[in-house]
C-alpha cells in the first residue's frame, strides 16, 4: 500500500507543533487586516490576530488560492504516493469546492473530504483520518468513513461583539446595535447542512457559556 499523506487547512485550529508531531501538511488560510495580507499561524500569530481584533481593525478573511493549494499538493506529492485534503466546511468556504475541481487534475492521487466540519469538529476529523490510515484503511476508504460520520459531532459558538456578522451580512445593523446595547450572545451551531446558524440568544458572556456547556453535555448523553 502506498503512503498516503493528511493535509488539512489552519482553520482546524491544528498548530504547526501539533502538525509535525502528527506528521500533519498544513495550508495556512490567508485573511486581511487593514488591508494588508497575512497567512494564519505563519506570519502572524493567533494572539497577534485577536490584539488587533480588539482594537478594531478591519478583518477580512479568503480561501486559499488555487495557485497555494496546487504548490502544497505537489509539494506533498513529492514524498507520498497519495494525499487526503481535509478542509474546512464546504457549507462555509469555497475552498472544497476550489480543491476538488483541482484534484481532477491529480489521476487519482488526491481525495478531497467533505465532511463539513469546521474548527474542533475539523481537527477531530483530521486526527480521526491520521489514525484510520495507520489502521491501514485507504484514502478513499477513510474519506467515506469521515463523510459518513459528518453528523456524530456538534460544535457550539457564542462571540464577544456582533461587529463581524453585521458585516457579514448574517445580522442587521439594527439587530447589532440592539444587541450590544443589550449585551446579547448568539449561540451559533452548524446545521445538518454544515451552515452555521443561531440556536439561542442570551445576556452576557457567561450565560452564554454556560448554555454552551450545557448543550455539549446533552449532546454527550
Amino acid at each position: 500500500m502506498g503512503k498516503t499523506a493528511v493535509v488539512t487547512d489552519s482553520n482546524s485550529g491544528i498548530t504547526n507543533a501539533e502538525a509535525g508531531e502528527w506528521g500533519i501538511y498544513m495550508l495556512p488560510m490567508p485573511f486581511f487586516i487593514d488591508g494588508e495580507l497575512y497567512y494564519e499561524g505563519v506570519t502572524l500569530s493567533p494572539e497577534e490576530f485577536y490584539r488587533r481584533q480588539a482594537e478594531g481593525a478591519d478583518i477580512a478573511t479568503s480561501q486559499p488560492s488555487p495557485g497555494a493549494v496546487l504548490e502544497m499538493w505537489d509539494r506533498v506529492l513529492e514524498a507520498n504516493d497519495e494525499l487526503l485534503y481535509i478542509p474546512m466546511s464546504s457549507a462555509l468556504s469555497g475552498s472544497c469546492t476550489t480543491a476538488r475541481s483541482l484534484a481532477g487534475d491529480y489521476d487519482g492521487r488526491v481525495t478531497v473530504v467533505d465532511n463539513q466540519r469546521i474548527s474542533a469538529t475539523q481537527r477531530q476529523s483530521v486526527f480521526d483520518a491520521v489514525e484510520l490510515l495507520r489502521l491501514g484503511y485507504t484514502a478513499a476508504e477513510t474519506a467515506a468513513i469521515l463523510e459518513e460520520e459528518r453528523l456524530a459531532a456538534s460544535i457550539y459558538i457564542t462571540v464577544d461583539t456582533l461587529k463581524y456578522l453585521r458585516r457579514g451580512g448574517r445580522i442587521s445593523a439594527v439587530a447589532a446595535t440592539v444587541g450590544t446595547m443589550l449585551d446579547l450572545k448568539p449561540i451559533i451551531t452548524e446545521n445538518r447542512e454544515g451552515c452555521l446558524v443561531s440556536t439561542d440568544k442570551v445576556r452576557g458572556r457567561k450565560a452564554a457559556l454556560r448554555l454552551i456547556a450545557d448543550k455539549a453535555a446533552a449532546n454527550i448523553d
